[in-house]
């Protein structure tokens, strides 16, 4: 229980320092940049192949239970409105956390014990303004695209099936898809994104800077940070679709 608050309060205190020095001195676009590179740009392939492999499994399941009951018309409309709102940012948003997370903590955590963190305080410059803020805009930048992308590649591949397996339309397919999906659907997911970045790149950064006693809490560090990060996006889900419910009820 101490451990659990100690991580809040670390987390939270990590947070504000990173509101803090947003908007103070210089701004490090290069890092960001390289951040982004990192982060979104070398992460798109195990996106890629996690969407299209989900769109397919999940576009089969539908179709071979529907099929039973005469409703294997309904999979495009099941299968978009299931990856907009839920698999699509949810599955991204975990392989996400294994790469990056990972990446990160064991990065940081380097940092310090090899005392370039302490190099950089030395010189004058803030840690959270050149090692922190970096990774957190960039995958704010980076994970609403990836999902995006993630969606249409997801819907793509129950096309393939729907087409091949179910022997369905592809034209018909693709019109239930774009009548049936709603703006609402789209930003239910896309909104969680942004929360998931924060879930992901806090943690993963928290957990780097607080490593100690030698390499062998970076590898600590590390498992920490993809299970904590994995746990905050699994149950931060169901808050987050629950408070979109309520706003879509109110609108």
């Amino acid at each position: 229980m101490i451990e659990i608050l100690r991580f809040i309060g670390g987390v939270g205190l990590l947070f504000r320092d990173v509101c803090k020095e947003l908007f103070r001195g210089k701004f490090y676009w290069k890092l960001v940049a390289e951040q982004i590179y990192q982060i979104g740009l070398r992460s798109m392939p195990l996106i890629v192949i996690t969407a299209v492999s989900i769109g397919m499994v999940m576009s089969l399941q539908f179709g071979l239970g529907l099929e039973k009951f005469g409703g294997k018309l309904y999979v495009p409309k099941l299968l978009a409105v299931t990856i907009l709102r839920e698999m699509g940012p949810v599955f991204t948003s975990l392989m996400l956390a294994a790469r990056v997370g990972a990446g990160i903590a064991s990065e940081i955590g380097s940092m310090v014990v090899t005392q370039q963190i302490d190099a950089i305080r030395a010189l004058g410059t803030s840690p959270i303004k050149k090692i922190v803020i970096p990774r957190v805009l960039a995958a704010l930048v980076t994970l609403p695209i990836l999902v995006s992308m993630a969606n249409i590649v997801g819907n793509a591949g129950g096309l393939i099936v729907g087409a091949v397996e179910l022997n369905l339309d592809p034209n018909f397919y693709l019109l239930k898809v774009m009548t049936t999906s709603s703006i609402q659907d789209y930003l239910s997911g896309f909104g969680k994104t942004f929360f998931f970045a924060l879930f992901i790149a806090v943690p993963s950064c928290y957990f780097g800077l607080t490593v100690k006693n030698g390499t062998k809490e970076v590898g600590i560090a590390t498992t920490k940070a993809v299970v904590v990060s994995s746990i905050l996006i699994v149950v931060g889900d169901f808050f987050l679709s629950k408070l979109f419910w309520i706003f879509e009820k109110m609108i």
